[in-house]
């Protein structure tokens, strides 16, 4: 079994037409017949029922599609790992990140670094604070940036990059708007606008309300940060945002406000897996953003 035949064979299965498939492979139509029948002959199953050039799986093809393909990711991946030990500094960083660092920190850490490694390419992939820890655990990925940063976990390993402060977000016509600080306390009475049960930034702020020792009353309920925003602009409630999330700009009819008392903050950092060791070009990245935060220091304090 060659290379070159479980690559025929995946195109021809995706397309389920001999004729395309050549077009896309750049080979004659003949020369991936044959290397399909040559295939066919070696396993002793057909792998194809064949309509013309127009071609559909057999069940054993089938099967045999799903271990070839999943064949084919391990070659890839030692095709890159490979390229990479020979110069970390023209592979690809595959990187997540969660929604509330989108903006601001991930485009941040990847210019500074592409100043110094212009050839490295990237992949980003959003997800949710579980999903990405489930995805660095699993090995889907080797790196995510992530806020708060997990502790205690067996399959992950935690970096912490700087220590944010996060905000209340209030319509300007607040009560409270004009005060140039506040107490969590103060906000009590308020209706809330947070994102729904499971995500990390509701929980942070259920936790830091009832370490003053009240439960917030929710309005609304939003994935979205600029949804929560739209809402709390409209007057429809108060909502506690990473300040990182407001850095760009705030909506009109909306006023950010510090906290005095207590301090609500978050650990913002990287995560990486515990069991295995990250590519070159991966760990190129990971310590250039460990130094990176080090030098520009914590963003509360811009």
């Amino acid at each position: 079994m060659e290379l070159r035949q479980i690559q025929y064979f995946i195109e021809v299965a995706k397309l389920e037409h001999v004729t395309e498939a050549s077009y896309v492979l750049h080979v004659a139509q003949s020369a991936v017949s044959r290397q399909i029948f040559k295939l066919e002959a070696e396993l002793g199953v057909d792998l194809f029922i064949r309509d013309g050039r127009k071609v559909r799986l057999t069940p054993i093809g089938k099967l045999f599609l799903g271990h070839m393909e999943q064949a084919m990711k391990v070659i890839e991946k030692a095709q890159q790992e490979i390229g990479e030990f020979l110069d970390p500094q023209k592979g690809t960083v595959r990187i997540g990140f969660p929604s509330s660092l989108a903006s601001h920190v991930l485009p941040m850490a990847i210019s500074a670094f592409r100043e110094q490694y212009p050839q490295v390419q990237f992949q980003l992939q959003h997800g949710s604070y579980r999903e990405l820890i489930d995805l660095v655990s699993k090995g889907t990925l080797n790196l995510s940036l992530i806020g708060p940063v997990p502790k205690g976990g067996k399959q992950i390993n935690g970096d912490t990059l700087f220590l944010e402060r996060i905000v209340a977000l209030l319509p300007a016509n607040h009560p409270l708007a004009d005060q140039p600080s506040l107490k969590l306390s103060q906000l009590r009475n308020d209706m809330f606008v947070l994102f729904p049960e499971g995500y990390i930034l509701r929980e942070l702020v259920i936790n830091a309300c009832a370490a003053q020792g009240f439960e917030p009353q929710i309005s609304f309920e939003g994935d979205d940060i600029d949804a929560i925003k739209g809402l709390v602009a409209a007057g429809l409630g108060i909502t506690l945002l990473p300040e990182i999330a407001l850095n760009d700009s705030i909506p009109r009819s909306t006023v950010r406000i510090h906290f005095q008392d207590p301090q609500v903050t978050r650990t913002v950092g990287v995560i990486t897996p515990a069991n295995r060791e990250l590519p070159p070009t991966e760990k190129l990245f990971h310590d250039f953003i460990k130094t990176y935060f080090a030098t520009v220091g914590q963003f509360n304090n811009e």
